[in-house]
């Protein structure tokens, strides 16, 4: 295992112009961090990467290794280019597919400890349709824990994922988290 802790702490990520991606602000990532603890050996999936932010700090607190999915070229220059930056390409997969279409290139991947989802807002409600159809059991280990970060005014559910529940839901100024976990029993 290969804690790299600190090696984000006031390091730039490179992100693409313009406003389609949204990175995470540092004070969420931070914060959603502290609530998730130390990842030892996890394997964890970015859903929606961006800049991959999310998953670099998963590998940075000691996760085994990331799924990146994204779409957009420019943000997936960005996700190699920080994984290069960082010395972390070894832990790291990125697919270029859409999420509602993932299912099928994550089935070697898998199963995962940790979810990590960021959508773009305006299209929520799309991205929790593909993730209720994705997070089957076989994707995710009994105990396994999804973050779903969304407008801190929105409310959101999983209602169709079997044997995954909110746990509870953080807020940061406009961004929310909400956090589920996958029972403990295998159904």
């Amino acid at each position: 295992m290969r804690v790299i802790a600190g090696r984000l702490r006031g390091r730039k990520l490179h992100a693409p112009r313009g406003l389609t991606t949204r990175p995470t602000a540092d004070r969420v990532r931070q914060a959603l961090f502290e609530i998730l603890g130390p990842l030892p050996g996890a394997s964890v999936l970015d859903l929606y990467a961006g800049t991959g932010a999310l998953g670099i700090e998963a590998l940075s607190r000691g996760a085994a290794r990331a799924v990146f999915v994204e779409t957009h070229a420019a943000a997936l220059s960005a996700i190699r280019r920080n994984l290069e930056q960082l010395e972390l390409t070894s832990d790291a997969v990125v697919l270029q597919v859409p999420v509602e279409r993932v299912g099928r290139a994550l089935r070697n991947q898998g199963p995962f400890d940790l979810v990590l989802c960021d959508p773009p807002w305006d299209t929520l409600d799309r991205a929790l349709q593909a993730l209720e159809r994705l997070l089957r059991p076989e994707l995710l280990v009994p105990g396994a824990r999804v973050v779903i970060e969304h407008p801190a005014e929105r409310t959101v559910e999983l209602e169709r994922v079997p044997d995954v529940v909110k746990s509870h839901v953080r807020r940061w100024g406009d961004t929310g988290a909400s956090f589920f976990v996958r029972g403990l029993e295998d159904q």
